[in-house]
């Protein structure tokens, strides 16, 4: 077993093999894994994709593509309505970066997204992981793509532990780096495989390690028998009376009704207004909603 820091060998060409060969057999049929996938719609489902399930995704994406299929599509719709095809995918911030980025994309690259990892990560919202899974998924680039399931599995099959790391440390980023296969083809089979190994086999609380490709000798946590993780003592808070739920649920209110009074949004929580009105104000620093004399109502 290897502990944070210690150099790790890369994950072997058998075990890479045996990845890339089970997910040609069970990975899912998305839409935008089609051959057909254009970079935009690709660059929307990674973003929609940040901390949210592939079920609540899918239909959300398949409206956004038939009403914008194209950057230009989403740079020129009203805010209001962009708010309102998010629906409840969480974090709406996100929804407005995503028209940013169309904008951009419009303005800087002529309607096209771009290819490298340096010009993805200069657009609004798009961060180290999606450029590199842009880069890969939609050009065929070599990238080293690592999200929450990739390390995981490097975690277990790479470094023998039970959990990745608190936060991506350089370990963590020294093994994806070295594991990613040099071709330029493979490397993007690799990252597609290792990632859905990990969202469907590979999971947090319940792996499935009789279906696993690794079991056989490709995964260090498993040959150790499986060790337990070190207990993680960090206290969560309860979503349940924070200001993030009171958030949504103001949103979720403009989102129907497209405006919003005091009394309505002060019926959300009688019993702490002030925690209304502090919500509702920091919607409006966001961008996620404006004042209009007495009123609230998305921009």
């Amino acid at each position: 077993m290897s502990g944070a820091g210690a150099p790790v060998p890369p994950i072997d060409e058998a075990a890479v093999d045996a990845v890339i060969a089970w997910f040609a057999e069970a990975g899912r049929d998305l839409p935008w894994r089609h051959r057909d996938a254009t970079a935009w719609s690709i660059l929307v489902s990674e973003v929609m994709l940040q901390q949210t399930p592939v079920a609540r995704v899918l239909p959300r994406w398949q409206e956004w593509m038939e009403r914008w299929p194209e950057p230009a599509d989403l740079a020129d719709a009203p805010t209001s309505e962009v708010l309102r095809q998010w629906d409840r995918l969480g974090y709406p911030r996100r929804a407005l970066r995503l028209q940013e980025c169309a904008r951009a994309i419009v303005r800087e690259h002529g309607g096209e997204v771009p290819r490298t990892e340096e010009a993805l990560r200069s657009l609004p919202g798009i961060g180290e992981y999606t450029a590199a899974a842009v880069s890969a998924f939609a050009h065929h680039q070599r990238a080293v793509v690592v999200d929450t399931n990739i390390r995981r599995v490097l975690a277990r099959a790479g470094r023998g532990l039970a959990a990745p790391d608190r936060s991506y440390s350089a370990a963590e980023r020294a093994l994806a780096a070295r594991s990613l296969p040099l071709e330029r083809e493979r490397s993007v089979a690799w990252n597609q495989a290792v990632m859905e190994l990990g969202a469907l086999v590979c999971t947090a609380r319940a792996p499935r390690c009789e279906r696993c490709p690794l079991a056989g000798g490709g995964c260090a946590w498993f040959a150790a028998g499986r060790p337990a993780a070190a207990e993680d003592t960090r206290r969560r808070q309860s979503f349940a009376g924070t200001d993030r739920q009171m958030r949504g649920q103001i949103m979720a209110l403009l989102r129907d009704h497209g405006v919003a009074d005091q009394e309505q949004l002060l019926a959300l929580d009688r019993a702490d207004a002030e925690r209304v009105r502090r919500c509702a104000h920091s919607l409006v620093t966001d961008g996620l909603a404006v004042r209009e004399d007495a009123l609230l109502r998305l921009p």
